[in-house]
């Protein structure tokens, strides 16, 4: 008997153009847990509007970071895959999956399956808990199980905002980046996903989990972390402070060099590179800022792969002898 493990990332386009785009958005912005607006409601204006305007101008994004090996998330989180591969002993299969988009959750379980392995951990690499990324990876997951017969044993890796490999890893990481900065940051700031307000009121807690994190992380490093929250969509209340104000205030305030990290992604994608690393740059030298850096993911990092190699092999325990 073997043990499948998936890795677990939110998904991306198969191509930086407009028509993948729009496939990969109508799946990402129908699932209710993204958008918890009634279907009546959202729908229309999804299908209306929204996939006839956005597609274009996302692509144009993805191409800006688009790699030889495709989409920078789908090929790290392939790395991060590969590079775990007979990390727990040679009965254990290590495969990765995207949420929305290829290669899907439900595909990739099957495979697993065909290859002997009945008992499977899935492992969304979401550091905070969130109903719009952890648990729709559930989601899936189940929705996926309902329609087979011969279910597979399953267990799920947990959040690991506040896990000392976690804090560990991001150290050993921000600390390299930031030595092999050419100035010294005036401010460093930690920029996390944005969420709706609404969903902290309904009692998600990934806002709380993100500032745990920086806390944590703000202590091993011995420095001051700005937390800032991005990627808002839509007029309704986003968590703030807005990454892009943030940005857009600091000169102001005689804050001139700034690095810029994003504890919250696994792995570096559009949010990280064109939205941050292109995007907040311009924003913030429009302003009057001197000098920017946006500082890597954890990536396939030695770091990185030291912390999954440690979630996953303690989430295996009883399953497989500790290597």
């Amino acid at each position: 008997m073997k043990i499948g493990v998936l890795l677990i990332n939110l998904g991306t386009p198969d191509a930086p153009e407009p028509r993948a785009v729009k496939r990969y958005l109508r799946e990402f912005l129908s699932d209710p847990r993204v958008v918890e607006i009634p279907a009546l409601v959202w729908q229309p204006i999804l299908r209306g509007i929204i996939l006839n305007l956005r597609p274009r101008k996302s692509a144009h994004a993805y191409k800006l970071v688009w790699t030889k090996d495709g989409s920078p998330l789908a090929a790290i989180t392939a790395r991060q895959a590969r590079a775990l591969a007979g990390a727990f002993g040679p009965d254990v299969v290590v495969d990765h999956a995207m949420r929305y988009g290829n290669p899907a959750i439900g595909v990739r379980i099957d495979a697993l399956m065909a290859a002997g392995c009945q008992r499977i951990l899935i492992a969304p690499l979401y550091p905070q808990y969130c109903g719009a990324t952890t648990a729709t990876v559930n989601d899936a997951v189940a929705a996926h199980l309902r329609r087979l017969r011969h279910q597979p044993a399953i267990r799920a890796l947990p959040a690991y905002h506040d896990d000392p490999a976690y804090i560990t890893a991001l150290k050993e990481t921000t600390e390299a980046a930031l030595a092999a900065l050419d100035f010294e940051p005036q401010a460093v700031i930690a920029s996390f996903h944005g969420m709706p307000e609404r969903t902290r009121a309904l009692g998600d807690p990934y806002h709380d989990q993100c500032l745990a994190t920086a806390h944590l992380l703000s202590g091993a490093l011995g420095r001051e972390l700005t937390v800032t929250f991005q990627s808002r969509f839509g007029r309704a209340k986003w968590l703030e402070p807005a990454t892009d104000a943030t940005l857009a205030a600091l000169p102001g305030r005689g804050i001139k060099r700034v690095a810029i990290l994003a504890p919250g992604f696994a792995a570096d994608c559009l949010e990280t590179l064109e939205e941050l690393a292109i995007r907040g740059r311009e924003t913030f030298l429009a302003a009057g800022g001197e000098r920017f850096a946006c500082l890597p993911c954890l990536n396939d990092s030695a770091p990185g792969l030291a912390m999954l190699r440690r979630l996953v092999g303690r989430e295996l325990e009883g399953w497989v002898a500790p290597q």
